[in-house]
């Protein structure tokens, strides 16, 4: 007998699954729309009745404000406040020195611009936008008032009250109408991630992937570090807890850095056991151990599982070494690292998970994601900056063009706002087109729907629809250029103010010297040693390498969280440069996973070696030990600096040479266990060194032993 269901019943439920599907999903959408609208209009009403000059300038900052999240809108809402303070102290400190000496001014701002801007490269994320704004504000305020210096004080103040206001009305109305939290987000995105991660490591335990699946799983991984790293900042300005909770959640993201690196260590190093016969038995017997893991990684309290195993594994491992079929000393070498490995890759793992679950480790209180970016890319940025600045200002006063400043505004945001792009030529250039559309709406709102409406609400609901579509514009990747165009020039050159200037020319002169500065900057970001210049690849793949010599040289102190934390960051860089699934992109991803793996295999040497109780070894072995041990570390670093054949056959003879001191001193110390366990794990992470710069599919030497093109680099 079968219990029938309503029709009525049916429909509703169905009406309520698909309106939350909707919300979960197109509905966000709206609602950013309608909240950007909102605080737009909002800024620009309260501007209006204020009497402000200019409430256009109130609405340009709430289109750029505006974020999905309210703590992304509050992190940048302190940003821009910032940078439009010191924008606006420059703008005042320039004016007064170089009063009525226009190509002094024009110098001076163009240096400060181009520095800003560079400088928004090296300090990324929501402090990007502050340096970039300390250089748009200087321009937006100082390039109107060049030929009337009696003006400046009032401009710089009414400017920066109109900035403020919008950066108000857009924090209240993230922060009160429908907000969305980031930390929900983040929640969720923490247990999708180990999820993952857990299916992954068991899939890698098994050996069921092949090289290149799993080289993009972990460049994968680089974008889930890098994107939680900039959804942790911020939510701390959402609310109390979250900026409690911070350092927990910078210790996990450090944590599941360090156990995907082992991850990749443990894989390495089976990979190698596979791959020779004479270390067949080695492999054969760890084999059950991995498979043992792989199990525990698919069940559901993996913490728990996971602490339990550790506490019996050291004991099986050296029942299995002993049990090794004509175990040489080569073999056991090969057990030992490979167990080694897994103890590490099952503590880390643990401390991982009991992170996630609220157990926070004190000592690891102080973590820090340090984000690099080298010194050659933030030069070059500058460099780019000035020369498009310093063109459009000699334009400016060569022509003597009255519109010639906004030609000077426009390469100020076309630098500023692409600055973070990795094709910033393209970026301008669909700014250009977003501009373009904008002076056209724009004349045909000035001649046409202005002079038609009476009433700011009716002025509301005629803006609605373009104001609209550019933010939807903007909220996609691939058009965001388009959308920021329309936006910010639809807003600085037609909107609406107080005292409407009914000229038609203005806008189109205004606009053509927008336009003119956008085709500038874009070819001279095209020219001008583009961010995807090889040589500039080169100079952030070389420091990517320069992360193994840090380990090498860095203090100890915290040395592993910088470390992951440089290395993930520079290859996140990498990863934006290069196209995905090219040779390049492989090429890069190979030298972070050897990075890692003999990074994280070196502090762990240093760490393993201040242990050793070399106090009771002869004086002619500790000189010797302690001897090789500096030739190690500095051969290494050498060899990741500038890795040619020479360099790698160096750091292979320090390697070797230092295995067999510690063998030396292993045999000294056969009667006291804690020196002998101690002396093997030395032993264990000098050979998983050799292992790594012995593997053929490492990229220390470039194909047909071309050493010239890795110096390149």
């Amino acid at each position: 007998m079968s219990i029938g269901v309503p029709a009525d019943s049916m429909s509703f439920l169905e009406a309520r699954l698909s309106t939350r599907d909707w919300l979960a999903t197109d509905g966000h959408v709206w609602l950013h729309l309608a909240k950007t609208l909102l605080a737009a209009f909002l800024a620009m009403g309260i501007a209006m009745r204020f009497e402000l000059p200019q409430p256009r300038v109130a609405m340009t900052t709430t289109f750029v404000l505006m974020q999905p999240f309210s703590g992304m809108v509050l992190a940048k809402s302190v940003y821009r406040f910032a940078g439009t303070a010191l924008g606006m102290l420059a703008a005042l400190v320039l004016g007064a020195v170089f009063v009525q000496q226009t190509e002094l001014y024009a110098l001076a701002l163009t240096i400060w611009v181009a520095a800003c801007t560079a400088l928004a490269v090296r300090y990324r994320q929501f402090r990007w936008y502050g340096f970039v704004l300390a250089g748009y504000t200087a321009a937006l305020i100082g390039i109107p008032a060049v030929t009337d210096p009696n003006s400046l004080l009032i401009a710089t103040l009414t400017r920066g009250a109109e900035v403020m206001l919008g950066i108000v009305c857009s924090s209240i109305v993230s922060a009160l109408v429908f907000p969305r939290h980031a930390s929900a987000t983040l929640i969720s995105s923490l247990d999708a991630r180990q999820t993952r991660f857990a299916a992954f490591a068991a899939d890698v335990l098994r050996a069921r992937l092949s090289r290149i699946a799993r080289e993009r799983r972990f460049a994968d991984f680089v974008d889930e570090i890098v994107g939680f790293e900039a959804t942790r900042s911020f939510a701390a300005y959402e609310s109390p807890a979250m900026r409690v909770g911070n350092g927990q959640l910078a210790q996990l993201n450090s944590a599941f850095m360090d156990a995907c690196a082992r991850l990749h260590a443990l894989d390495q190093s089976m990979k190698r056991l596979r791959a020779n016969d004479n270390t067949r038995c080695a492999h054969d017997a760890l084999k059950p151990f991995l498979e043992e893991v792989a199990r525990i990684f698919e069940h559901a309290s993996l913490n728990v599982h996971l602490d339990r195993y550790k506490a019996t594994l050291p004991k099986r491992l050296r029942d299995a070494q002993r049990n090794l079929p004509n175990s040489d000393h080569g073999t056991r070498l090969d057990f030992t690292t490979s167990a080694e490995l897994l103890h590490r890759f099952i503590v880390d793992t643990i401390r991982y998970v009991s992170i996630a679950h609220g157990d926070a480790s004190n000592e690891r209180a102080s973590t820090r994601y340090e984000a690099k970016t080298n010194r050659f890319v933030v030069a070059a940025t500058f460099m780019r900056t000035g020369i498009v600045i310093a063109a459009a200002a000699w334009f400016w006063i060569a022509t003597a063009w009255p519109s010639g400043g906004y030609a000077v505004i426009g390469a100020t945001l076309a630098c500023g706002l692409s600055s973070a792009s990795a094709r910033p030529s393209t970026f301008i250039a669909q700014m250009g087109a977003g501009a373009a559309l904008a002076i056209f709406t724009g004349y045909m709102f000035l001649c046409h729907v202005y002079p038609a409406i009476d009433g700011f609400a009716l002025l509301c609901a005629m803006l609605a629809a373009p104001l609209a579509a550019g933010a939807f514009l903007a909220m996609r990747p691939a058009s965001a250029g388009y959308g920021i165009g329309f936006c910010v020039f639809f807003c600085l050159l037609a909107a609406p103010d107080n005292r409407i200037v009914y000229d038609p020319a203005l806008l189109l002169n205004n606009g053509l010297a927008v336009l003119v500065a956008m085709l500038g900057a874009a070819i001279a970001c095209a020219v001008v040693v583009p961010p995807r210049t090889s040589w500039l690849v080169g100079r952030t793949l070389a420091e990517l390498r320069a992360q193994a010599a840090l380990a090498c040289e860095g203090k100890l102190a915290g040395l592993g969280e910088r470390f992951h934390s440089g290395t993930h960051d520079l290859m996140f860089q990498l990863r934006g440069l290069l196209a995905r699934r090219s040779r390049e992109h492989r090429h890069a991803l190979s030298w972070m996973l050897v990075t890692l793996e003999v990074g994280q295999a070196m502090i762990d040497l240093r760490h393993a070696a201040r242990v050793l109780p070399v106090q009771r070894t002869p004086d002619a072995l500790r000189i010797a030990w302690n001897t090789s041990l500096a030739r190690v570390l500095r051969d290494i670093a050498v060899l990741f600096r500038t890795p040619d054949s020479t360099t790698l056959r160096r750091a292979i003879g320090s390697v070797v040479a230092s295995i067999l001191i510690a063998e030396s001193m292993l045999d000294l110390a056969h009667g006291d266990r804690e020196a002998r366990h101690d002396m093997q794990r030395v032993l264990a992470c000098l050979h998983f060194i050799r292992t790594a710069l012995v593997d053929p599919d490492a990229p220390f030497v470039p194909p047909h032993g071309n050493v010239s093109s890795w110096r390149s680099d």
